[in-house]
């Protein structure tokens, strides 16, 4: 081969690695994966051309570039799942306040309802001799 045509290649290889990084491919369809396979069909070359030892300053480029992008990906995942871990704390937070006060509103209804018998036995002039509750 000579230097002309590998260099062409090499040309034709960055080009296509460029407009998959924008999401403008000519010949993959958009939102193609950035593979070292992808860039080769995207240049119209065979997959098995573009090599490390044929160029390996591109390809470690696209190697670097695939792999901040996973480590990006995995990044937004965290913060995802932190995100959801922390409303999941929260809701079961909140259910957990919701049932105290619960709890203390039907202990203070039954409460009332003792001293609204306690009020008619009153009025009805049966007085009833036990000790009032003190609420605290």
């Amino acid at each position: 081969m000579s230097s002309t045509s590998k260099k062409t290649a090499e040309q034709a290889f960055q080009e296509a690695f460029e407009r998959l990084k924008k999401n403008k491919p000519k010949i993959l369809p958009k939102d193609s994966k950035i593979t070292q396979n992808n860039i080769a069909r995207e240049a119209n070359r065979d997959p098995s051309a573009l090599k490390k030892d044929r160029y390996p300053l591109l390809v470690l480029t696209i190697q670097a570039y695939i792999k901040s992008q996973s480590e990006q990906f995995q990044t937004k995942k965290q913060n995802t799942d932190n995100r959801t871990r922390s409303n999941k704390r929260k809701m079961a937070d909140c259910e957990k306040q919701r049932e105290k006060l619960a709890s203390i509103v039907e202990a203070q209804a039954l409460y009332i309802e003792e001293l609204l018998d306690s009020i008619d036995q009153l009025k009805s002039g049966k007085l009833i001799s036990t000790a009032t509750k003190t609420w605290t």
